[in-house]
């Protein structure tokens, strides 16, 4: 049998591999058809975000997709933000349109509709931080007695996780009496 790769003149095929390629190179178009499935022709809006639109917004809104009208005067980009920060967020729209579309390279965006949601609806970039104390509160130390009161009150519990839990509602109930 003759090998069907080579060509007419007997020369091998060239070869087709170029060796290691950047992870970028094979993402780009699986991202690329995931973006456009929400309106996105530039995905370059959503890899690079924080770039187009600042640190500070990017902190707040995230951009969810872009629609388009039917009189074709420029698109509508939808972001995500929550509701503490939509009023900030609804001054900026101007500076975010021109930064867009200063991504695009022309008036792509038009408008720009702010969804709100939950705090909790958000990925973990979009979290407000949790508030930390510059000091523990104090609690009042247990003596042995309330300690061995609180455990014979829920010896009967047969239930391991709800006796602890019990156990240990007891004794911050107690520690903060004292104050």
């Amino acid at each position: 049998m003759a090998r069907q790769s080579q060509s007419k003149s007997g020369t091998a095929p060239k070869r087709k591999s170029r060796g290691f390629l950047q992870t970028s190179g094979l993402l780009q178009q699986r991202i690329r058809a995931a973006s456009e499935k929400r309106g996105f022709a530039e995905t370059r809006l959503l890899t690079q975000w924080a770039e187009i639109a600042g640190v500070q917004i990017a902190a707040i809104a995230q951009p969810i997709k872009v629609g388009y009208s039917k009189q074709g005067f420029g698109a509508n980009l939808t972001l995500l933000c929550n509701g503490a920060n939509a009023p900030m967020l609804q001054m900026q729209i101007p500076q975010i349109i021109e930064r867009v579309n200063s991504c695009y390279g022309y008036n792509a965006i038009a408008r720009i509709t702010l969804t709100q949601t939950a705090p909790t609806g958000f990925g973990s970039g979009f979290q407000e931080p949790k508030s930390e104390f510059a000091h523990k509160p104090k609690h009042k130390e247990l003596s042995k007695v309330q300690i061995e009161q609180i455990e014979t009150s829920v010896k009967d519990v047969a239930d391991t996780a709800l006796k602890d839990a019990l156990e240990l509602l007891g004794k911050n109930i107690l520690s903060r009496r004292g104050q």
